[in-house]
């Protein structure tokens, strides 16, 4: 019997889809600005912990709404918690390094994710590399290096430390994907997935909250409004919709927008917060772009005879 799911699902990613895309990657890369914006009156652990807790029970309220089954056992409570663990650091790397670095930087860095999956597949899930897939590897590095390098001309301190931070949010994100890829988490659905990392996320924050500074800095209008945005829009509304795009198109097509976050990052910090992006910036960008417009590119299908 079909389902109405699978009537409605497309064989491509229609107009409607790609201008939802385009939407939802521009929220990511504001998503770094309001993160930065909120520093102002809360603690990047604080805002990590108060992020998940929020967004956590709007997403709740999604699947009570949807008749979503949540807590059948279903054999992914081990690696639901050791994905949770690797998201929960995870973002305490994004969120602190966050503080210690620009937007800009930030988010090329932790955008270097598809990259780190591409390595780790291919030596733990037999996902080969092909010459196609390591010229992309290639130009990320590059763009690494222009990311670094721009760092070291500075002479800051802070930036390099929130610079490797943030390098290390893209590697363990990576590392969760595997992680799930390698898992029954796979099988589970994306709200269940979502609620495990978001459950870490503010677990381990909890436990990282005596060692990190006061929670409250200048709470005021502004900080509070960004920390709502990204609790409600970005993890309540965002991210169900993408689910939702994942149920209707290929996720191969919606894949492909991804390269458009760190873009959409770079000029957002630029516009909104004043960061002056040097040269070695848009050399970056450029360089991690192309790499994973190459990356993602689906291989050409041989002609039939």
């Amino acid at each position: 019997m079909t389902t109405a799911a699978e009537i409605d699902r497309r064989d491509a990613v229609d107009m409607t889809a790609a201008v939802i895309m385009v939407g939802l990657t521009f929220s990511w890369g504001l998503n770094y600005v309001a993160a930065k914006v909120s520093y102002a009156g809360y603690g990047p652990v604080f805002v990590s912990i108060a992020r998940s807790v929020l967004g956590g029970l709007c997403v709740l309220g999604w699947c009570r709404m949807r008749g979503i089954k949540l807590f059948e056992a279903d054999g992914t409570l081990g690696a639901g918690i050791a994905v949770g663990a690797l998201f929960g650091v995870e973002f305490l790397c994004l969120y602190i390094g966050l503080e210690y670095t620009t937007v800009a930087r930030n988010t090329l860095l932790v955008n270097t994710m598809p990259f780190w999956v591409l390595i780790g597949g291919h030596f733990l899930l037999g996902e080969r590399i092909n010459a196609r897939k390591f010229g992309g590897l290639l130009l990320a590095f590059c763009g690494l290096v222009a990311v670094f390098s721009d760092g070291i001309v500075t002479g800051a301190d802070r930036t390099l430390t929130g610079d490797l931070l943030s390098l290390g949010s893209g590697v363990l994100w990576a590392t969760t994907s595997i992680v799930i890829k390698r898992s029954k988490l796979v099988e589970t659905s994306a709200e269940k997935l979502l609620l495990y990392q978001l459950a870490g996320a503010a677990i381990v924050g909890v436990l990282v909250m005596p060692f990190a500074g006061p929670p409250l800095r200048a709470v005021a209008a502004l900080p509070t409004l960004a920390l709502l945005f990204q609790s409600f829009y970005i993890v309540a509304f965002t991210y169900v919709l993408w689910f939702w795009l994942l149920t209707r198109y290929p996720a191969a097509g919606l894949s492909s927008f991804a390269f458009l976050s760190p873009v959409f990052g770079v000029l957002c910090g630029a516009v909104l917060l004043g960061e002056p992006p040097t040269l070695r910036i848009f050399l970056a960008l450029a360089l991690i772009a192309a790499g994973l417009i190459i990356v993602n590119r689906p291989a050409r299908r041989q002609p039939t005879v």
